[in-house]
């Protein structure tokens, strides 16, 4: 760092005041120590309760040597629109990320995939990547000039957290930002399946189920008559939602059924299936009334029928 000749104010334990012969100058702390020759300032011992500030003789302009990010020193800072992103299984999923420097240069920056061992995905100059890709990530990358990363025909493995680092030459303190991805593949429709479609009053667990065969981290939910369902005394689900058990069935269990699935990208609803329930009494009386027109038929025939003559 070039300046004019300068003094440097050492704090607050100074032993001896800064001094300066023929355009040298020096200045000794307790904890610090300051050396200029010329155009050039040396700080040795540099901590937080030192502070050092350096005047141009010829311009008086002020230049303050902080010992902390905090106090001004140049960085890269990073911000992103999100923290999370939902990515569809073969999709796409961009990782946006933008940076400030006060540097014109390019930017050096790397992204990592954290793993218990962390997973580099690419590093790169700018746009331009460097080194080789992991065959994982071949033909699947793109990183812009302000450090987004864009993931091409995503995979299950490609969910996790991505940790970004952006420095500059110039700057001395690197950037840090991280983003969630999650990647899911849509569900598929759901059906409800049952025993028999007709039940009688006061028959005990019965049962219906839920399935569907595509989609990650589904959730079930249930609904009868078109009104979402919940466990109570004699409805009760499974432990995933995906079974619904009728404890006790009542004629107020005759209705139209039906479950959803849905994960965090897509959601599909059953079609309806009807359940039906008998009254006990009813089931006696179409019983006596088959019973009497079996009956009825049985001696018609009887009667009708008459033995062949040999």
């Amino acid at each position: 760092m070039a300046m004019e000749r300068c003094h440097a104010r050492l704090a607050p334990e100074t032993t001896g005041p800064p001094t300066g012969v023929g355009g040298s100058l020096t200045g000794q702390s307790a904890k610090s120590t300051a050396q200029s020759n010329g155009r050039s300032l040396l700080l040795k011992g540099v901590t937080n309760e030192t502070y050092q500030l350096c005047s141009s003789i010829q311009t008086e302009s002020y230049l303050v040597l902080p010992s902390s990010p905090a106090d001004g020193v140049q960085s890269v800072n990073i911000t992103s629109p999100g923290s999370l992103i939902r990515g569809t299984l073969g999709g796409e999923a961009l990782l946006s990320v933008r940076y400030s420097s006060t540097s014109s240069d390019q930017p050096v920056i790397k992204w990592q995939l954290k793993r218990d061992k962390p997973v580099t995905v690419v590093q790169s100059i700018g746009s331009e990547i460097i080194g080789n890709l992991r065959p994982e990530y071949r033909d699947r990358i793109l990183i812009y000039e302000n450090g987004t990363l864009l993931l091409h025909n995503l995979k299950l493995s490609d969910e996790g957290a991505y940790e970004v680092e952006i420095s500059i030459t110039d700057d001395t303190f690197t950037g840090e930002g991280s983003v969630n991805l999650t990647v899911d593949e849509p569900v598929s429709r759901p059906f409800v399946h049952m025993v028999a479609s007709t039940v009688l009053e006061l028959s005990e667990h019965f049962t219906l189920n839920c399935s569907h065969e595509n989609g990650t981290k589904a959730m079930y939910s249930w609904l009868k008559g078109g009104k979402p369902l919940a466990n109570d005394s004699r409805l009760q689900l499974s432990p995933d939602q995906k079974i619904l058990t009728i404890t006790r069935v009542l004629m107020a269990d005759d209705d139209i059924y039906s479950c959803s699935v849905e994960n965090p990208i897509s959601s599909m609803r059953s079609p309806p299936v009807k359940l039906t329930v008998y009254r006990r009494s009813s089931l006696y009386i179409i019983l006596t009334t088959g019973g009497i027109f079996l009956l009825i038929t049985l001696v018609t025939v009887c009667a009708c029928w008459k033995p062949s003559k040999k």
